[in-house]
């Protein structure tokens, strides 16, 4: 799975998660098939690191830094997971209302905020 600008990673660190970050910028390094990777880093606060690293490496090969392990995985949101649409069963067949006292009932924040 290919890594790119805007993802988000998780940074394994000596085997652990570590942190999460914000893919920001890719451009090439001065020394050929390398690339200048900058995360912005979710922490608190705020930072951003860059690393040098391999293609290979953006997109998960494990590689290590002063002899720490580092490996970068891309995060995929559990909505992109569940794109293939799942069957829906129904609690009611089509030519039967559901019970009205029955289920979860909808609350408009909107409405709520119009009643304070």
């Amino acid at each position: 799975m290919s890594t790119a600008i805007n993802d988000l990673v998780l940074v394994h660190i000596d085997g652990k998660p570590g942190f999460y970050a914000r893919i920001e910028d890719v451009s090439p390094d001065v020394k050929p098939g390398w690339w200048r990777v900058k995360l912005l880093v979710l922490t608190v606060p705020l930072e951003i690191y860059t690393w040098i690293l391999e293609e290979a490496q953006i997109n998960g090969t494990p590689f290590t830094m002063g002899g720490t392990p580092i490996r970068m995985e891309k995060v995929v949101s559990p909505l992109a997971r569940e794109s293939v649409p799942q069957p829906q069963s129904l609690e009611h067949p089509l030519d039967e209302p559901p019970d009205k006292g029955k289920g979860a009932k909808v609350v408009s924040l909107l409405d709520r905020k119009k009643d304070k």
